[in-house]
């Protein structure tokens, strides 16, 4: 039994006249365009690294971009499974959540959050489908480049950037590394972790993948190794420093932060995993706090109704939202649920390694909850963004009555009208937060996770 390694990337900055709609920050009317082609440091990259456990691929796709709709992931999926003899659960997609990067597909509905029409979303659809096609392109690459033997090794470092923004004491620190050596030491990919939101740079109007990117560069010019980065759970983490003075600058202190931390950790030997690898994927049902009575659905409608004329003052999108939402009650298509795929692989190794990867934007209480309990941040990578960004994943603590009475971004409510969607609900976007309690959204997910981690 042995490793091995194969790995390619691809270019997916939009080229010019194809897609110049910028994702990641809402508007009050008419989309976000970049202002240039040329990128900031390097064009937006979609990365695979394919590790072989004796013949069986499992492959690991980072993108450069804010999330992947579900539309997205399920097409690129059923197009993966005919590269190679490996099941679905062998291949995971992950996206970095830059917030330079272009709109995909309704990842954050344009209709909504960027008061897009018809022309805009041409563009945007024509975007995403080329999108699919480099998908596919670099995991076929990476499939048939040449396979480097190697050793896996396991250590974990620290970074101290991100901050809770909402005053939470769950703070993320760790930074996982894994990398894959040649038998004679030197380093031929590093795959490494942090959770905190790709935010450093700010509103721009030129491509960039934040830090991530220029931590991935410092890796790569410093080692020569391959680099792809793995996001942690970052939905309530923000950048130290980024409310006052978001800023390339800030993004290049950041990115070369974390590069430098995880060379200094690649520089040293760590746990060697032996192997097999397994892996499982599932979605996890997450249900929204809505009843389907008719006396509720006319009573959210009013409230709805209200929420048009905008007499909290709220951002523009909130009434767009506000009239999508009207239009599914009176159509009868709202949903009631959000599906939320939940992914693990397991290296084995003494003890093993798991890695947890979920979907959507997971707040860092998740980190914190699963790591006291699978033998910390040594025996378990965790962390969001992964095959599909469809809304936040708050715990309890972002939903009544534990959340506080101002509303929460992240638990998806305002109290103009917590009784309906409100904060990043309004963007994703749903009719309504997600339920609470024992047998709410947490729950599912912890349910989920824990049955897959053993």
């Amino acid at each position: 039994m042995g490793f091995k390694i194969s790995t390619a990337k691809a270019d997916i900055t939009p080229l010019p006249g194809v897609n110049p709609y910028m994702g990641g920050y809402g508007v009050q009317s008419g989309p976000r365009e970049v202002s240039s082609d040329d990128p900031y440091s390097q064009p937006l990259l979609a990365r695979c690294a394919v590790i072989w456990d004796d013949s069986r691929p499992f492959g690991i796709v980072s993108l450069d971009i804010l999330g992947i709709p579900r539309a997205v992931h399920l097409a690129v999926r059923s197009r993966l499974l005919q590269l190679a003899a490996w099941d679905s659960s062998d291949v995971v997609l992950l996206a970095s959540h830059t917030h330079n990067g272009p709109v995909i597909g309704r990842t954050l509905d344009p209709v909504i959050t960027y008061d897009m029409g018809p022309a805009e979303l041409a563009f945007v659809d024509a975007y995403t489908a080329s999108l699919q096609d480099r998908i596919v392109d670099v995991v076929a690459a990476a499939l048939a480049a040449p396979r480097t033997d190697v050793t896996l090794e396991y250590r974990v470092s620290s970074a101290g950037f991100a901050m809770n923004r909402v005053g939470l004491p769950t703070v993320e620190t760790e930074v996982p590394v894994l990398t894959a050596r040649h038998p004679d030491g030197t380093l031929r990919a590093v795959l490494f972790s942090y959770g905190c939101h790709p935010v450093s740079a700010g509103y721009q109007e030129l491509w960039d993948g934040d830090w991530p990117a220029e931590a991935c560069d410092v890796v790569e010019d410093e080692s020569g190794a391959f680099a792809l980065f793995i996001p942690g759970p970052a939905g309530d983490q923000n950048p130290v420093g980024v409310a006052s003075v978001a800023s390339w600058a800030l993004r290049d202190d950041h990115g070369n932060t974390l590069g430098y931390t995880v060379l200094d950790a690649a520089e040293s030997p760590g746990r060697e995993l032996t192997g097999p690898i397994s892996s499982d994927l599932r979605e996890a049902t997450l249900p929204l706090d809505i009843e389907e009575t008719p006396a509720n659905l006319a009573a959210v409608r009013d409230a709805f109704v209200v929420r048009t004329q905008n007499p909290a003052g709220l951002p523009a999108w909130y009434q767009r939202h506000a009239d999508a939402m009207i239009a599914r009650i009176d159509a009868g298509t709202y949903a009631t649920s959000v599906q939320n795929p939940s992914q693990v692989w397991r290296i084995e190794g003494d003890p093993a390694l798991q890695l947890a990867f979920v979907g959507g934007e997971l707040v860092s209480g998740y980190g914190a909850y699963f790591r006291f309990r699978y033998g910390g941040a040594e025996e378990l990578l965790i962390g969001g963004y992964a095959n599909e960004t469809n809304s936040y994943i708050p715990s309890n603590e972002f939903l009544l009555p534990l959340a506080p009475s101002w509303g929460s971004y992240e638990g998806g409510w305002d109290p103009d009208s917590p009784g309906i969607a409100g904060g990043s609900m309004t963007i994703y976007p749903q009719i309504a937060h997600f339920q609470a309690g024992a047998a709410g959204m947490e729950a599912a997910i912890i349910d989920a996770l824990t049955e897959q981690l053993g």
